[in-house]
């Protein structure tokens, strides 16, 4: 189907929200719209929400399907992403399966483990509800390893989707002056628990510890360890000199899909610390890139004696434009 056509994305993460699944999706979005594509975010400040349990700076829709079908209808789509497995995520679905519509989804967190730490549900009983949702659909899913595990737990129709990174915007060259004592060694992302932020705090490793972001983990964090630098949340040019102003980006996150911050590093010849899991084992070329460790001190210290060149060769590599045409070849057409 040639362009213009319209696509429908439902999506529980949107602005002003600042994570990893809004980022991809505003650059995704501009992309399409840059090849004529007319784009109709569905998300929540369209709808009345409540604040997310845990997680109160997220707002969720309040029972959304009657709306939700209403724009839908208005729209009427000839592809439709449900991206999210949330409020309007559900409604997304239900609406498609009752118009026997063919639809698409995407896999962005790490609910089960995230039920556990929050709210102390077994993993199992989430996976069994998310796997439900992603039923009927063909699922984009972010990495090798994510695609390995999901299937092991019964999943079917994933495809690999693949992230890109703005080498334009991400550069070396936006290198600002920090004046901290060095290695600067920083974190950009949600200031949450499932972060794992404590084992980028407790490095033990002489120099400045910085975080950028902002979650419900802060004001915890802010009193625990005062020496740590907490910037708050940033975006474009001063996110990407920050960036490019650190020795090492340390991910000691556990829990994360993917991790685009690792990729932004890279872009900005910034060597990344990380634990060998999901996530990081995707995209990190052990010691080349960045170094996976279980104990994140060696990692970090490893990272800091990388040669720089080759982090920016790797960020090169990987194109949002192509990761647009991903999403483009496995969306499920309708004819209107």
């Amino acid at each position: 189907m040639q362009p213009p056509a319209r696509i429908a994305i439902i999506t529980d993460a949107w602005q002003p929200q600042i994570n990893g699944v809004v980022r991809t999706w505003e650059t995704i979005i501009d992309q399409l719209e840059t090849r004529g594509y007319e784009i109709n975010v569905i998300q929540p400040l369209r709808f009345r929400t409540v604040p997310c349990p845990g997680y109160p700076s997220i707002p969720l829709a309040v029972l959304p399907k009657r709306k939700l079908s209403r724009i839908l209808d208005q729209f009427q789509p000839h592809a439709i992403h449900v991206a999210t497995e949330g409020p309007l995520g559900f409604a997304g679905r239900a609406y498609c399966r009752k118009r026997k519509l063919p639809f698409t989804t995407s896999y962005h967190t790490q609910f089960p483990q995230y039920a556990k730490m929050y709210f102390h549900v077994p993993p199992g009983p989430v996976y069994k509800l998310v796997r439900r949702f992603h039923c009927g659909a063909h699922t984009l899913v972010p990495t090798d390893s994510i695609k390995r595990e999901l299937e092991e737990r019964h999943f079917d129709n994933i495809v690999i989707w693949e992230r890109g990174v703005d080498c334009e915007l991400f550069h070396p060259d936006r290198r600002i002056d920090l004046d901290l004592p060095r290695p600067i060694m920083m974190f950009v992302g949600r200031v949450a628990r499932e972060k794992t932020l404590d084992d980028l705090c407790d490095i033990d490793i002489e120099g400045t510890k910085v975080i950028v972001g902002d979650g419900p983990d802060l004001n915890r964090l802010l009193k625990k360890y005062p020496d740590v630098v907490f910037t708050g949340p940033m975006q474009g040019e001063k996110l990407a000199g920050h960036y490019a102003a650190a020795d090492v980006l340390v991910f000691p996150s556990r829990t994360d899909t993917f991790g685009n911050s690792m990729l932004e590093a890279m872009a900005c010849s910034t060597p990344v610390a990380a634990y060998p899991v999901t996530g990081p084992i995707d995209l990190i070329q052990q010691g080349t890139t960045g170094i996976m460790h279980d104990d994140l001190t060696e990692a970090t210290k490893q990272a800091l004696q990388l040669d720089a060149k080759p982090l920016r060769e790797y960020a090169l590599t990987r194109s949002w434009p192509a990761a647009a045409q991903v999403l483009l070849d496995h969306l499920q057409w309708v004819d209107r």
